[in-house]
């Protein structure tokens, strides 16, 4: 474990096993400049994880609180507009 001063990260080595399938993958990401390396693109993908997931559980709090709510009369494009327009920030 060290400290990267730069970004103010404690940073701990893992040991991971991937598939055959999987390492090759990676390799051609890298060798295709996709990613500068194999571990920055594991950290990519797991950056990418982290931000689908919240916006489940966005999307699963406004089910949740739309079910509690009761029913609307708003057109279905309507509903759609206003849930991209909170996702969008």
């Amino acid at each position: 474990m060290y400290i990267d001063t730069t970004k103010r990260l404690i940073i701990r080595r893992q040991s991971i096993s991937l598939t055959e399938p999987t390492v090759e993958w990676q390799k051609i990401q890298v060798e295709r400049k996709e990613s500068y390396s194999k571990i920055e693109l594991v950290n990519d993908l797991i950056r990418q994880a982290k931000n689908l997931q919240r916006e489940i559980d966005l999307i699963r709090t406004k089910l949740e609180k739309a079910e509690q709510g009761g029913y609307t009369n708003d057109l279905l494009a309507e509903i759609f507009k206003q849930s991209k327009e909170l996702a969008n920030g």
